[in-house]
């Protein structure tokens, strides 16, 4: 798997992301503005409750370009064994099933499932318990992550 073509598919898919929710927040704000939306009475609420939506879709809006701003900054380097796992790491993990899942640490903002031939990779942030938990790992480490009432046990297998 290469970190430069799951990089351009996380930035792909965020761009698919803001165009969506450009439109939801065209679309919300058209309706709030709208002159049949006036409100007649207090009960009347739609234009209201629309112009709360276009809010809310713009600030995702940003919040997206700001990933792709981080996401387009971003250089994966090699994996260091001397530092251990850092931010761009491509990581198999297994669990105590054996069952494997490949990871790959990225900025904040781009956290996703990609499809890499026949493989998943879930892209995940350093601000990830799971992210955080393997920061200075190397291959052969153990990782452990408490999720709810319940805790979670990796081998890392490899790191690229």
């Amino acid at each position: 798997m290469d970190k430069f073509s799951l990089q351009q598919q996380v930035l792909q898919r965020l761009a698919e992301d803001l165009l969506q929710v450009e439109q939801a927040a065209r679309v919300a704000h058209e309706t709030a503005t709208h002159e049949e939306n006036i409100a007649e009475n207090k009960y009347d609420t739609l234009g209201l409750e629309a112009a709360y939506l276009a809010t809310g879709q713009a600030r995702r809006a940003e919040a997206i370009r700001q990933a792709m701003t981080h996401w387009r900054q971003f250089y994966p380097h090699p994996y260091d064994a001397s530092k251990g796992i850092q931010l761009g790491a491509l990581v198999c993990l297994v669990d105590a099933e054996g069952k494997q899942q490949q990871l790959f640490l990225g900025p904040a903002g781009g956290s996703m499932t990609l499809g890499s031939g026949a493989q998943f990779v879930q892209v995940i942030s350093t601000e990830a318990p799971l992210g955080r938990g393997l920061l200075g790992k190397c291959e052969g480490d153990e990782v452990s992550i408490q999720v709810a009432s319940t805790r979670q046990q990796f081998e890392v297998l490899r790191v690229h």
